[in-house]
């Protein structure tokens, strides 16, 4: 048999070690400030071409999203009474029950002596944590969509995208009103998901705006509110990130259906850019969030519970959960054409994270319609009035 150059074990743990140090090292500086800015780096562009429907299937996009429009104040029941603590406790049984069959070794730990109370706790403060990491990149969808209206060339992409501000501002509302209302308030935005917001804004390419926002970060978010909404047991809460979800299928299709065209056109080295860009974005929302501000809430020492709870990286690629978030990913930059342009630079890194197994798994382009709980629910309330 061949020999590989496979690292030793000491030499894994090393470059994690390493790969850790570097995550500790970028931090919050702008913590306690209520503004943040950013320089966008692009132009604004008028179109005199108004010819409504030159792009049919954007066309259909924005009539969709026209007709798909709720109000988080009256569409929402927001009577609904939320016991945050009797949730996490059921959670914090899961959670640990995960731990053991980890097989992740306690002993010598804070987490030694912990109690139930802690382990609940840490079960809120974790839930606390990703829907304010949520609402964070609803603003930066935000911010990123008026950028692509400002930028895209075309009239049919202006008018969507127009629709989609509406969308984030209503999806920012609902998460910091859940949050300030329902929960006990929310954290701050992780500094590694504020550097991947800052780099897709400050990027001077309307079509980079789009495959970081769109295709990556809403792509991301799409199959991690369907793995809450799934899990959560809160009424509210499922019906908040049910009518989410409706609204960024849409958004993910937009990014699709809007940058297969135009990449069509790009040469092998443009396509190599983005292909680079798409993998560091997905390796940044894989292996850098990792809820830093709830172990120093909770007073545990960052680095030592980071080091307790990191598994190798062939671990993690086996991880269901793991891979799923990449669920909405993968098939989407296939149609694009990223995952096999330059000898299929982009499908060797996904190969290497475990998730190429749902290239074939339908696009968002084709999947938005059957998302659509909005109208899903006002058909079966018509027929029933």
């Amino acid at each position: 048999m061949a020999m590989t150059d496979t690292p030793s074990t000491a030499d894994d743990d090393r470059a994690r070690t390493a790969d850790l140090e570097a995550i500790l090292s970028v931090s919050n500086t702008d913590v306690d400030e209520a503004i943040h800015s950013v320089a966008d780096n692009a132009d604004a562009i008028f179109t005199w071409d108004y010819e409504k429907g030159a792009r049919p299937a954007l066309d259909k996009l924005y009539e969709k999203a026209k007709h798909s429009q709720w109000n988080g104040q009256t569409d929402l029941d927001w009577s609904i009474e939320v016991d945050q603590e009797e949730f996490a406790a059921a959670l914090s049984e899961m959670r640990r029950m995960q731990i053991a069959e980890a097989g992740i070794d306690l002993k010598g730990t804070p987490f030694e002596v912990w109690d139930d109370k802690e382990w609940t706790q840490l079960s809120m403060e974790t839930q606390n944590w990703s829907l304010s990491q949520f609402m964070h990149g609803e603003q930066g969808a935000l911010l990123c969509t008026a950028k692509i209206v400002e930028t895209v060339p075309w009239i049919d992409a202006k008018y969507y995208a127009a629709t989609q501000v509406m969308d984030e501002a209503r999806h920012v509302e609902v998460f910091a009103q859940y949050l300030d209302l329902k929960l006990n308030g929310h954290y701050p935005i992780n500094a590694h998901l504020k550097a991947l917001l800052d780099d897709i804004i400050n990027d001077s390419r309307w079509d980079m705006t789009y495959l970081g926002m769109q295709v990556m970060v809403e792509g991301l978010a799409l199959a991690a509110f369907g793995m809450a909404y799934q899990t959560t047991p809160d009424p509210l809460l499922k019906q908040l990130l049910r009518y989410v979800m409706s609204d960024e299928a849409r958004h993910v299709a937009f990014g699709v259906l809007s940058l297969k065209e135009f990449y069509e056109g790009l040469t092998d080295a443009e396509m190599l850019e983005r292909q680079e860009f798409a993998f560091e974005a997905a390796i940044r929302m894989r292996n850098r969030f990792l809820q830093q501000e709830v172990w120093d809430r909770m007073g545990v020492d960052v680095k030592k519970a980071l080091k307790l709870f990191d598994v190798p990286d062939e671990v993690k690629n086996q991880d269901p959960f793991q891979q799923l978030l990449f669920s909405k990913i993968v098939p989407n930059c296939k149609k694009l054409g990223l995952l096999d342009a330059n000898d299929g630079w982009l499908r060797k890194r996904f190969d290497t994270l475990g998730v190429t197994q749902f290239e074939d798994w339908v696009d968002t382009g084709e999947e938005y319609e059957l998302l659509d709980a909005v109208t899903q629910d006002r058909e079966a309330a018509a027929e029933t009035a």
